[in-house]
């Protein structure tokens, strides 16, 4: 009798601490709904970003050498890239580079901006513009984590990326851990007595 009855108690405590994980998980899923899909989807479209036909990231295209002996100073290609930037695109940009992204493979040097999303590739050897571009991925890569935010405010350290990043990753743990204990923790409840009741 005092077996059953301890028996019972620990069926109850059990219970009692998937009410409490599915409390968790419900409220953790109505405060991070948002941030999941915009994470899930953005996510998504990061992963397919090289596969999408040019759309989220432009492809890159071919200089007319790929021997780094014959290319012009990366000072040179930078000051060609400004040049362009304000002649050909708008001279209210800002000219700062944010990134430098060398290709000798293509023969090709990616500028990318610090304040803008607009991606020059030019011809290592000739100093010549190959393409401009949208740089699309780079806004989507700043929505994904967050500092699409600090971006528009301008703070400088990246403090907002840094709250919805941290909020994100311990909310996504709390989901898994109580996602996890409520399918597992109802089969463990009723393998020990099939007579239990749904709770």
């Amino acid at each position: 009798m005092e077996e059953q009855k301890e028996t019972r108690e620990i069926r109850r405590r059990k219970a009692r601490i998937i009410r409490i994980f599915r409390k968790i998980h419900r409220q953790t899923a109505i405060l991070l709904f948002t941030g999941f899909f915009i994470m899930a989807s953005t996510g998504l479209l990061l992963g397919w970003k090289k596969n999408s036909g040019g759309m989220i990231l432009a492809e890159t295209a071919r200089g007319t050498s790929a021997s780094l002996k014959e290319w012009l100073p990366l000072d040179s290609l930078q000051k060609n890239a400004v040049l362009f930037l304000y002649d050909s695109v708008s001279p209210a940009l800002s000219p700062e580079i944010d990134r430098i992204d060398v290709r000798p493979g293509k023969g090709v040097v990616k500028f990318t901006f610090k304040d803008h999303f607009t991606g020059l590739q030019i011809d290592g050897a000739t100093g010549k513009v190959l393409k401009k571009e949208y740089r699309t991925s780079d806004l989507i890569e700043m929505i994904h984590d967050g500092s699409i935010v600090d971006h528009w405010l301008e703070t400088g350290n990246g403090i907002f990326k840094l709250i919805y990043i941290s909020l994100m990753g311990v909310g996504l743990l709390l989901f898994t851990i109580t996602g996890f204990w409520l399918w597992q923790g109802p089969k463990r409840l009723h393998t020990k007595n099939p007579a239990t009741r749904t709770i």
